[in-house]
């Protein structure tokens, strides 16, 4: 699931029964964001939801909306 998250490109994907947060660069390259843990229950449709609670503090004239990019 790729995400703008107030701004800031960001993908979520399940690995190995975890969730795994991502920063997507405009090259193609990825971080794993090791600081963010996502529960592994959490359902993907309560994703950006809790992107949102995360990352408020982010949030700034033109960029203040976690939208769904894919």
């Amino acid at each position: 699931m790729l995400f703008d998250v107030y701004g800031q490109r960001l993908s979520v994907r399940r690995i190995d029964g975890q969730w795994q947060l991502f920063r997507e660069s405009d090259t193609g390259l990825r971080s794993r964001v090791r600081e963010v843990v996502i529960p592994p229950d959490l359902e993907a449709e309560a994703i950006a939801r809790y992107l949102a609670d995360l990352y408020h503090e982010h949030a700034r004239p033109g960029h203040d909306e976690i939208r769904r990019l894919d």
